[in-house]
């Protein structure tokens, strides 16, 4: 995959489209957001991460630096997209000159590399443009198949379970199994919760996770083409069969239900 390539075609589709939609158009997959926070949300993510990436950050105190270097947002749609462009060519620029291997800070302590940035901002800007597109009321555009499948490898693998306070207990509820449906892909996932009371504010947490599982019997199942299920694990629609056992699709609903950023 050229996900430098992806990034720039799915950053400029993303702009390209709210351009041309009312910058207080409410976003379906984002209700607290209008398309220009979409704009602006994109735009400084990466803006943020250029500047990670160029400065070499390791530290918190690198990326509070990186944080203070940041624009004010613009006050019209043509600065907006005239940043937006100057943000992706940025963030570009510095994952053409870097390998994957180089260290950075990133926010998922696993994997402290330039790697992990890439291939995030691969399914940012594409999930992004997917919002742009629902935001503008026209049919979502093609996902390729390795993007498609990246995206639900990187929802099981990072997002769905990249983060639990250290003070907090985890329980497994159920092992679940994606299927790709074109490809013959197939996720074998661990479903489960994190919870206990914080230990500042005494909040009671029960949050759902999951993460990739490598033993265990699926008690249910998740069917689609696998543009679907990328969608799908990303809160982004997709259409899907699911079938299984109602405490399986429960611990399931608790995953998905928590949304993706």
């Amino acid at each position: 995959m050229d996900r430098e390539a992806v990034i720039g075609t799915e950053s400029d589709v993303f702009a390209q489209v709210l351009a041309d939609t009312a910058a207080d158009a409410r976003v379906p997959t984002c209700p607290e957001w209008a398309a220009g926070d979409l704009l602006w949300h994109l735009t400084e993510v990466q803006l943020f991460w250029a500047g990670v990436l160029g400065r070499g950050a390791r530290t918190d105190a690198d990326v509070e630096a990186v944080e203070q270097a940041k624009p004010a947002r613009p006050a019209t749609l043509e600065e907006s997209l005239a940043l937006r462009q100057q943000a992706t060519d940025a963030l570009l620029e510095q994952l053409r000159s870097l390998d994957d291997a180089e260290p950075r800070w990133s926010w998922f302590e696993a994997d402290q590399t330039v790697g992990f940035t890439r291939r995030m901002q691969t399914y940012e800007a594409t999930m992004h443009r997917v919002d742009a597109e629902l935001t503008a009321g026209r049919q979502i555009s093609p996902i390729t198949p390795d993007v498609a499948a990246g995206a639900v490898d990187h929802a099981v693998d990072v997002m769905w379970g990249g983060w639990m306070p250290d003070w907090a207990q985890y329980e497994k509820r159920a092992v679940g199994e994606f299927v790709a449906t074109d490809t013959g892909q197939r996720w074998l996932v661990e479903l489960g919760h994190w919870f206990g009371t914080g230990p500042e504010s005494g909040k009671e947490f029960d949050e759902g996770m999951a993460t990739r599982a490598t033993t265990g019997t699926p008690t249910i199942t998740v069917q689609a083409p696998v543009t679907d299920l990328a969608l799908w694990s990303w809160v982004r629609g997709g259409s899907v069969e699911i079938a299984g056992r109602a405490d399986a699709q429960a611990a399931l609903d608790a995953v998905i239900s928590h949304g993706m950023p």
